[in-house]
């Protein structure tokens, strides 16, 4: 089983959202219905960036490699980076 790192948008927040998951679309759909929650109540959660990783221990240091940044301009460069 892989895991993926991932990162989503929201237009409505302006804001990123990092996480990892084994089941991507699943996920992504949790993301996006009415909950309690910094992804709650939106619903417009988009996927600009995922990554495979082997095992969940490093998809889950990826994670927190990223989130460490602190730097919406680096998270932009690597979602940019994967469009390209």
């Amino acid at each position: 089983m892989k895991f993926n790192i991932y990162i989503l948008f929201s237009e409505t927040l302006s804001k990123y959202y990092i996480g990892y998951t084994a089941d991507l679309a699943e996920r992504l759909g949790k993301h996006n219905i009415n909950h309690k929650g910094f992804t709650g109540g939106t619903g417009d959660w988009e996927l600009k960036y995922s990554e495979a990783k082997e095992t969940k221990e490093e998809a889950a240091g990826r994670e927190k490699e990223i989130k460490s940044w602190k730097s919406r301009k680096m998270i932009e460069l690597l979602v940019a980076k994967a469009g390209s």
